[in-house]
């Protein structure tokens, strides 16, 4: 799994409009979602590669048989037409940049 990490150092201060930043700057545009508690994304696919960014929150990705949970300021590239699934992790709402590749 390709996970993209924030690094104060590199990318300063963390924030949800420095993150977006970032992810534009890579190609990408994201949207806001808030997701609430107990949601899940079964398996699926989309035709375009598309990044998965925390705001905030606890998101746990399925891919490739492997499962990671993302917070704050961590994104998963996830390739087009590669299964994946997805859930709120814990019992806070993710706030999640969901940016498709342009």
């Amino acid at each position: 799994m390709n996970i993209l990490r924030w690094d104060e150092r590199e990318d300063g201060p963390f924030s949800k409009d420095s993150l977006k930043t970032k992810l534009v700057s890579l190609g990408f545009a994201p949207v806001e979602y808030v997701y609430p508690p107990g949601l899940v994304f079964p398996p699926h696919i989309h035709h375009y590669d598309k990044m998965a960014a925390v705001v905030s929150g606890h998101f746990k990705f399925t891919m490739g048989g492997n499962s990671v949970i993302l917070t704050t300021g961590e994104a998963i590239f996830v390739p087009a037409m590669e299964l994946h699934s997805a859930e709120v992790a814990g019992n806070e709402a993710v706030v999640s940049l969901d940016a498709e590749k342009v």
